[in-house]
């Protein structure tokens, strides 16, 4: 008698691991909950180019980890991106498609395309079902004119004429939908950009400190690195900071010495060749 023969595994999805949290969750295990992006990052399309703006708070849970980071990513000289998310994973990802964008520019001599930095980022970001936790809003301008794109963390896109994302997005969109019109002048899309991010970063507790925006048209991009700062620094003791010797505590002291310099002496027979 034949032995039974080991069966190929079946293609198509699993959903095994959807019944066993669906059984654990009717036993009452409570299921981890989704972490806010807490950030608040916009772009628009204007007149001739693209605004993109983002606030400078990074959270770690309750706690502000950073008051002032980047969240402006560089994809190439034409195009930047905004990061939500998790840090590291923004991070990760835009420096990735970066390396790949300047590749692709060696071997093809030309500029790159906003519509190939898309497709590398919702390829990658697919590939990873949304465990890759990287919303982005991506600006550029190519030969084929201004392009404004969000990338959500699954891969999903759109392309749109302004956009928000972030746990401050709808304090932004609010502001965009009640003042955006088709034609704006460079100074009217700083402003508007600035004036979402602010209601992002007064409304929303996981965004906060400054405003960035990086200004991009066809043969030039401006980066203005804190372009507005709306919470400064109140308080700052008359006295200062200065702290007297001896106020902490010294544990243990330990002493190296540093070996004597030795002195080589030049001359004697060069070595032959």
């Amino acid at each position: 008698m034949v032995g039974s023969m080991d069966l190929p595994a079946k293609g198509g999805f699993s959903f095994d691991l959807c019944r066993r949290n669906d059984m654990l969750q009717k036993k009452g295990l409570k299921l981890p909950g989704f972490l806010k992006t807490g950030t608040t990052i916009v772009g628009l399309v204007f007149q001739d180019g693209v605004v993109l703006g983002a606030d400078t708070r990074a959270t770690e849970g309750p706690i502000v980890a950073d008051k002032n980071c980047e969240k402006i990513h560089f994809m190439a000289p034409n195009i930047y991106c905004c990061g939500a998310g998790t840090a590291a994973d923004t991070e990760a990802v835009t420096d990735m498609v970066s390396s790949q964008l300047q590749l692709h520019r060696y071997a093809t001599g030309r500029e790159s395309r906003v519509v190939t930095a898309l497709t590398l980022l919702k390829s990658h970001l697919f590939k990873y079902q949304g465990h890759v936790s990287a919303a982005l809003v991506l600006g550029g301008v190519d030969c084929t004119g201004p392009h404004l794109h969000t990338v959500y963390p699954h891969g999903s896109t759109d392309t749109l004429p302004f956009a928000t994302m972030g746990s401050g997005s709808l304090a932004a969109m609010s502001v965009f939908e009640a003042k955006y019109k088709e034609g704006l002048t460079r100074e009217e899309g700083i402003q508007l950009v600035s004036e979402a991010i602010c209601a992002g970063i007064f409304n929303d507790l996981g965004s906060g400190s400054n405003v960035d925006v990086c200004v991009i048209t066809k043969g030039k991009t401006e980066y203005l690195r804190n372009h507005q700062l709306p919470n400064p620094r109140t308080y700052v003791s008359s006295k200062g900071y200065s702290f007297t010797k001896g106020q902490t505590e010294i544990l243990s002291t330990k002493i190296t010495q540093i070996k004597p310099k030795v002195e080589v002496a030049e001359g004697g027979d060069a070595m032959e060749e």
